[in-house]
């Protein structure tokens, strides 16, 4: 019966997330949520298949953004022979042509790269990424140039007299790829080839021994990542129709270890939450500061430092604590730290958008405006109420820091107390 009940539960997760999707677009209508939402779909799966080598496998790549902009190039080449006439392919096909790419270069490259481990691997996959990178400048009748390569998405076969020209039909394409690429690479996380990655992650000596090609385990998994990075390289070029080499460089690759790694290696849901809220995060800040960059980069910072499960990882050690109703024991020391969090939260802000601009805005003048406050950048006082916040701040969340973990471990014990009765 607890068997039936947690497969039905299984079942009600997808569907779950399913109407989800489906029901997004009715509540957040407009042209920028729905571009928003788009993106944040192809940057999961592309979070999550990175998720694939770094969490599961445990290799640390520096060039998957290769697969993820090949997938995008192959893409829009294929977008462009579909309006010739040249390729009777429907759109919503189109981004497998993308995963096909990318599994084609992962067989490749993977074949020689995953004959290494450790840093020596990561070193591999750097030289890698950059070779293509200068490649895609060198090879412009593949790659365009700087210019890339644009395509049309609506020029391709119509299905039920659908063109994909709005934007709203462009999200329900991307939503109903990137639910079944969740649900595909979670359930590679269940087969035994997907155990079988964890035990290389964990102890790829005790693998061996066992009878396992540790660099096959590697490679296979390796070629997964690379399949679905590429679907999300040709999502990406269907909703841009354009391609540029910028995809394929060292950038795009940083930024999915920022999102896997912020959102919480080793846990699947971790490279979604990371993918939805580095999104947010560019496109939100992007739009208020100049210094967003930053941001996220602190951010990373104080999760490597203070929280190395990532945002999931602070989310699921209270799931105890939710089952067995104990979660409120620990919620008046979360109180108590709120005020000192949101000084130094105040004050970090205010000191980073000072600085950025006396060094970047000085033409403007040193009269400022961040979070509602005026100030004169260049003023003893306003230094001054900076620096208090972040000291007085930092002093009284070092002060209840303790009593806060009191609080925690004690509510955790309850709750494992109660769970084992």
């Amino acid at each position: 019966m607890r068997n039936m009940a947690n497969k039905n539960w299984y079942w009600m997760q997808w569907v779950l997330a399913a109407l989800v999707l489906v029901a997004l677009p009715y509540m957040f209508s407009s042209g920028a949520a729905l571009t928003m939402m788009c993106l944040m779909g192809f940057a999961t799966i592309f979070a999550l298949s990175y998720n694939m080598l770094l969490g599961q496998t445990g290799i640390l790549s520096f060039g998957h953004a290769v697969y993820y902009g090949m997938g995008g190039f192959v893409t829009a080449h294929a977008l462009n022979l579909i309006g010739g006439g040249k390729l009777p392919i429907p759109l919503p096909v189109v981004p497998l042509v993308g995963g096909l790419a990318g599994l084609t270069c992962a067989l490749i490259f993977g074949w020689v790269s995953t004959k290494r481990a450790g840093t020596a691997f990561s070193m591999i996959s750097l030289g890698i990424g950059e070779l293509v990178a200068a490649c895609s400048l060198i090879l412009r009748s593949f790659f365009g140039g700087e210019g890339g390569v644009s395509t049309s998405r609506t020029s391709t076969l119509n299905l039920f007299g659908i063109n994909f020209g709005p934007q709203i039909q462009v999200y329900y394409l991307i939503a109903a790829w990137c639910l079944v690429c969740i649900a595909a690479m979670y359930l590679f996380t269940r087969t035994p080839l997907g155990r079988m990655c964890n035990a290389v992650r964990d102890n790829p000596e005790r693998t061996e021994f066992v009878g396992y090609n540790t660099q096959m385990v590697r490679f296979i998994a390796f070629c997964a990542s690379g399949f679905f990075a590429g679907v999300a390289g040709g999502l990406s070029a269907i909703h841009y129709e354009i391609v540029t080499s910028s995809v394929i460089g060292a950038g795009p690759s940083g930024y999915v270890l920022l999102m896997t790694y912020i959102g919480g290696v080793g846990f699947f849901i971790g490279p979604i939450i990371g993918a939805v809220l580095m999104t947010f995060l560019q496109i939100s800040l992007s739009d208020y500061t100049g210094a967003w960059m930053l941001y996220v980069g602190l951010m990373f910072v104080m999760v490597v430092m203070f929280a190395p499960g990532g945002f999931a990882g602070l989310l699921l050690m209270h799931k105890p604590m939710v089952a067995q109703g104990t979660l409120g024991k620990v919620l008046p020391a979360y109180g108590l730290a709120l005020l000192p969090v949101l000084m130094v939260t105040v004050g970090g802000v205010l000191m980073v958008e000072t600085c950025y601009h006396l060094l970047v805005k000085a033409a403007e003048g040193t009269a400022m405006s961040v979070l509602g406050l005026h100030y004169d950048a260049k003023s003893p006082q306003a230094w001054a109420g900076i620096l208090g916040l972040l000291c007085f701040g930092a002093l009284a969340l070092r002060k209840v820091a303790p009593r806060v973990g009191e609080a925690f471990n004690e509510a955790l014990q309850q709750a494992l107390l109660k769970g084992s009765k």
